[in-house]
């Protein structure tokens, strides 16, 4: 246990940060690697959870770390040249991987700068996609032909807007999205119980077989927002393909709110907007996944899973954020904690539009 504590400890304690000092520090930049799989199973993770009585409880530090490693790389973001569909900014794309959009003319319309430099200004579409479906069949055409410059290929369409609710410009398969830095939203929900005054979480262990963050920790439920479905629904959904979660129970999953982050990483730009979900479930219920991407579940205090966020990397980056969310709503971290504020304002870093 000794060398599993020393490889995922928390660094020492850090001064709280407000917004401007949250955007980006570089020495967090290789927290965000995964590895093939996970190197700790749930013994490790419990033996951690459960020592609760080590540390300062209105120390911060740990979670402000969290924050910090889902908002990498702002002081690259001149690196990135506005991305427009009629006229709208709908994201950004690095003027390197714009080099490999140049062969695409009859897609991609790219705007060098007026002074007879060579500066990219920005990227359009060509004028001849006019409808959502063209720009959908043509820009995935582009993301086939680009092959394993884009990895992790899913076949989910995300739909690509200028704002959330606004109308949809077009669909992006969801891989490709960081590389042409659209907002993608999501949905995340916290299942708990309460059982003898004291709240548990029911925590997931993601499939070795993922191809994002293999056999790290997970909320009960949680996944993209894709095209065509409302977040009510997708949530429900996924409560059923996830943690066997029948309708009847979630449909009582309460809307919390959102939290947002931007992080930049090569020619990746990911701003996302994540909407917050609890749902209350009854004493004698045990999650079954049903899609395969979960190898197993445990329902742990609420405490222990604040102390697994404050002290390891156990957990999946995006879902720490939504966890210490649950804490402040919860109580769990309180006014007298100092830093309070800065970091409820760190949890909101990215663009919630």
């Amino acid at each position: 246990m000794a060398a599993i504590a020393a490889r995922w400890s928390s660094p020492a304690r850090l001064h709280p940060l407000t917004r401007r000092r949250l955007r980006f520090s570089a020495s967090f930049s290789s927290a965000m690697a995964v590895p093939a799989s996970a190197g700790f199973g749930w013994a490790d993770a419990l033996r951690v959870a459960g020592d609760v009585g080590r540390g300062d409880e209105s120390d911060l530090s740990g979670y402000f770390r969290k924050v910090q490693i889902c908002n990498r790389g702002m002081d690259k973001k001149g690196e990135f040249v506005k991305f427009l569909v009629e006229g709208q900014v709908v994201g950004y794309i690095h003027k390197g991987f714009v080099e490999h959009l140049r062969d695409f003319h009859d897609v991609f319309t790219i705007v060098s700068g007026n002074n007879g430099s060579n500066t990219v200004e920005n990227v359009s579409l060509h004028s001849s996609l006019r409808t959502p479906e063209d720009r959908t069949h043509a820009i995935g055409d582009v993301i086939k032909s680009l092959g394993e410059m884009i990895p992790g290929i899913r076949n989910e369409l995300y739909p690509v807007t200028s704002s959330y609710g606004m109308p949809s410009y077009f669909s992006l398969e969801r891989a490709a999205a960081p590389y042409f830095g659209i907002k993608a939203y999501g949905v995340h929900m916290n299942g708990y119980v309460e059982k003898d005054g004291q709240k548990y979480l029911w925590i997931g262990k993601r499939s070795d077989s993922k191809q994002t963050y293999p056999g790290m920790l997970d909320h009960l439920v949680a996944g993209g927002l894709p095209y065509g479905i409302s977040c009510k629904e997708n949530i429900i959904k996924e409560c059923e393909e996830e943690a066997g979660i029948p309708r009847s129970v979630s449909t009582n999953a309460i809307s919390v709110g959102a939290i947002s982050y931007m992080d930049i990483e090569g020619f990746r730009y990911k701003r996302d907007v994540l909407f917050c979900y609890d749902l209350k479930l009854p004493d004698d219920f045990v999650p079954n996944n049903e899609d395969g991407e979960v190898d197993s579940f445990k329902l742990i205090p609420v405490a222990h899973a604040a102390n697994i966020i404050q002290r390891t990397d156990f957990f999946k980056p995006n879902c720490n954020l939504v966890i210490i969310d649950f804490l402040f709503r919860h109580g769990y971290i309180n006014p007298d904690c100092h830093g309070y504020l800065d970091l409820l304002e760190g949890l909101r870093s990215g663009d919630c539009s």
